[in-house]
C-alpha cells in the first residue's frame, strides 16, 4: 500500500504535505481572478417633472440561466459565450434591482422605492424579466444590446397595470473589457431612464 522502504507513520504525516501541494499546483493553472466591473445608474432623469406618491417595491429580477451568473455575456450569431477574465461584482439580477432603485432614488420622483423585506407599504411592484444583457460581437467589435420585460402590477389588488419592452443599445469598437463595458453601461442607462419615465407616468 505505501511505497518500498516508506513506513506507514511516515507516510501519513507526509499526507498534509502531498495535499498542500496538490492544491499549489491546482492554483498555478487557474490563474488570476477576473477583473470586475460595476455598472452606473442614471443620475437624472430629463424631462421628468411629474411624480408619484406611490412606495414601489422591485423585487429581484428574472432571467435565463445564460444570464443568471456574474458572468458578462458574448454573442455570435446563436452562440453565447461568456466574456474571458472579466465580471460583474454580482448575479445579473442582483446587479440590475440594485441599479434600478438608485435610478429611482436619484429622479427623486417617487416617494419610497426599494426591495421585498425593506418594511415599505407597497402599493405597486414592479416585476422585470432580463431577456438580452450582452455584447453582440461581429469579431472585431460590435455593440452592447440590453432588453427587458416590465410589468407594474398593483399591489393592493393584484392586477398588472401595465406592461413594457424596454430596450437600450449602444456601439463598441473595439473588443476590450472596458469597452464592451462602458457600452453595456451606456444602453442600460437608456432602458432605466425609460423605465423611470414610464413606470412614474403610469401609477
Amino acid at each position: 500500500m505505501f511505497a518500498k522502504g516508506l513506513q506507514p507513520n511516515r507516510a501519513k504525516a507526509l499526507l498534509p504535505l502531498m495535499f498542500a501541494l496538490v492544491l499549489a499546483g491546482c492554483s498555478l493553472f487557474r490563474g488570476p481572478p477576473p477583473e470586475t466591473y460595476d455598472l452606473s445608474a442614471p443620475e437624472s432623469i430629463p424631462s421628468l417633472k411629474a411624480g408619484t406618491t406611490a412606495q414601489i417595491m422591485i423585487p429581484e429580477p428574472r432571467a435565463l440561466k445564460a444570464l443568471d451568473s456574474e458572468r458578462i455575456v458574448v454573442t455570435t450569431g446563436s452562440k453565447i459565450s461568456y466574456y474571458p477574465d472579466a465580471q460583474w461584482p454580482d448575479r445579473l439580477p442582483k446587479v440590475f434591482q440594485a441599479k434600478a432603485i438608485e435610478a429611482f432614488e436619484q429622479s427623486k420622483r417617487a416617494r419610497a422605492v426599494g426591495r421585498p423585506g425593506e418594511g415599505l407599504s407597497i402599493d405597486f411592484q414592479l416585476l422585470i424579466d432580463i431577456r438580452s444583457f450582452e455584447y453582440v460581437s461581429n469579431g472585431k467589435s460590435g455593440f452592447a444590446h440590453v432588453e427587458v420585460s416590465a410589468k407594474i402590477l398593483n399591489d393592493r389588488n393584484g392586477r398588472v397595470v401595465s406592461t413594457k419592452i424596454l430596450t437600450g443599445d449602444a456601439p463598441v469598437e473595439r473588443d476590450s473589457a472596458a469597452e464592451v463595458v462602458a457600452g453595456v453601461d451606456a444602453a442600460l442607462n437608456d432602458v432605466l431612464v425609460e423605465l423611470v419615465r414610464w413606470t412614474v407616468g403610469r401609477i
